[in-house]
C-alpha cells in the first residue's frame, strides 16, 4: 500500500500501525470483505478496520489468487479497538448477527472458500469467549430453522494476517454503490448469554 492508502478512507487513522496502546485486534471472516469491514468501521470504540486474508497456507497473498481457492485463505476485516467502549462481546454479537454463519464455504451468491464464516483469535480470552458465542448462538438459530453453524474459530497462536491491495481498504467507502453480498439472518445474538465470569 502507498502512504495514502494506509490511511483509513473513513477517519483518517493509520491502517497499518502503531495503534494506541492498550488496543486490541479482532479478526472475523464473513464473506465479501468489502461489506464485512463497512460493518465495522463506524462502531464507536473501534479505531480503525482494514481488509486482508488470514487462515491460509502460503505468505504474501494476492487477491487473485486467494480467490483461485489454492491459498487457503479467507477475506477478512481486522478490528482494532478500545474494549474500554466497545467489548470483543459485542463485536462477536455483532459478527452473528450480521451474516449467515450457517452457509459453509459461500456467503450469499458468493461461493468460495474465501468467503467462509471464520473467526481468528489472538488470545485464550477470544478463543474462549468464541466459542461460548458460537454455541449460544446455535439455539436462537435452530429455533428460526436454519442449519448447524460452519464458522471456523482458531485459536492458540496470533493470527497472521496481511494486509489486501490498497484498493480494497474501505471499498465502500469509495464506492459507495459498489457489490455487497452479506446479509444477517435476522436471528438476535444476546451477549449476556456467553460473556460469562471472564468479562472484563
Amino acid at each position: 500500500m502507498t502512504i495514502n492508502e494506509s490511511l483509513h478512507s473513513v477517519n483518517g487513522n493509520s491502517i497499518v500501525g502503531p495503534y494506541p496502546d492498550g488496543f486490541e485486534k479482532a479478526i472475523f471472516g464473513m464473506g465479501c470483505f468489502w461489506g464485512a469491514e463497512r460493518i465495522f468501521w463506524s462502531l464507536a470504540g473501534v479505531w480503525v478496520t482494514a481488509v486482508g486474508y488470514a487462515g491460509g497456507d502460503i505468505e504474501n497473498p494476492s487477491y487473485e489468487l486467494v480467490c483461485s481457492g489454492r491459498t487457503g485463505h479467507n477475506e477478512v476485516v481486522q478490528v482494532v479497538f478500545d474494549s474500554k467502549i466497545i467489548s470483543y462481546e459485542s463485536l462477536l454479537a455483532i459478527f452473528w448477527e450480521s451474516h449467515d454463519p450457517t452457509q459453509g464455504m459461500r456467503q450469499g451468491n458468493d461461493r468460495g472458500t474465501q468467503y467462509r464464516s471464520g473467526i481468528y483469535c489472538f488470545d485464550e480470552r477470544q478463543r474462549e469467549l468464541a466459542e461460548a458465542s458460537r454455541r449460544a448462538y446455535q439455539v436462537p438459530l435452530t429455533d428460526a430453522g436454519y442449519g448447524p453453524i460452519t464458522t471456523e474459530i482458531v485459536g492458540g497462536a496470533e493470527p497472521v494476517f496481511y494486509f489486501a491491495e490498497g484498493y480494497h481498504q474501505q471499498y465502500l467507502a469509495k464506492n459507495p454503490n459498489g457489490y455487497c453480498g452479506i446479509g444477517g439472518t435476522g436471528v438476535a445474538c444476546q451477549v449476556g448469554l456467553f460473556s460469562g465470569p471472564s468479562e472484563q
